[in-house]
């Protein structure tokens, strides 16, 4: 009778099958194991590929470990949170003000226009340049915590970019009381962690 993972270890690539034979074999029951070694003798994969796919795999593992134990919690992510908010909030006053100073608009319509891009445009600009300048924003360096993407590596300008319209997707702000990545670091592949260089 053929062994009931046969079918599924078939349909992993060589990196997968090494990586099953390597790096996470107590993850698995010993007829997965025995059929990924069968799928490997029949695909004739060269074995000498094996200590090098394991070190890399092994290195990604300790890498997400390490990152996924320094993950900061929701309450540590509320205090971020308000001072933020606080920020912005100043930001937004101040900016609004400067723009009454020297324009003053008399259109009602054209003065709600001004405070939503107002509003919009502060609160995209502040998370953004904070977040791509130094990886974290007034909250952060408060809290001693930064930005990282899933594996510990700086995120890219882009990433920083989807994280901030990310944001602005409803019930993002409450995602954070049931899991400890909300919905912007989750869509954006980002997460939260303590700043052990401060």
């Amino acid at each position: 009778m053929e062994n009931e993972f046969q079918k599924v270890m078939s349909q992993r690539t060589d990196e997968e099958l090494i990586k099953i034979l390597t790096v996470e074999r107590g993850k698995y029951n010993p007829l997965a194991i025995e059929a990924a070694e069968s799928e490997v003798k029949k695909r004739n994969i060269d074995t000498s590929d094996f200590e090098q796919i394991r070190e890399k795999a092994t290195i990604e593992k300790e890498q997400k470990e390490k990152v996924d134990s320094n993950v900061v919690g929701s309450g540590i992510r509320f205090v971020n949170f308000l001072i933020d908010f606080i920020v912005w909030l100043v930001l937004a006053f101040i900016i609004s003000f400067i723009i009454e100073f020297f324009i003053q608009p008399t259109d009602q319509g054209m003065i709600s226009l001004i405070g939503y891009i107002l509003i919009f445009g502060t609160f995209i600009a502040y998370y953004a340049i904070m977040e791509i300048k130094f990886q974290k924003t007034i909250g952060k360096f408060v809290t001693k915590t930064k930005v990282v993407k899933m594996n510990g590596e700086k995120p890219t300008d882009g990433d920083i970019i989807v994280r901030t319209f990310c944001r602005l997707v409803p019930f993002d702000r409450l995602s954070f009381l049931f899991v400890k990545n909300g919905i912007h670091d989750f869509l954006s592949k980002t997460t939260v962690v303590k700043d052990k260089t401060e």
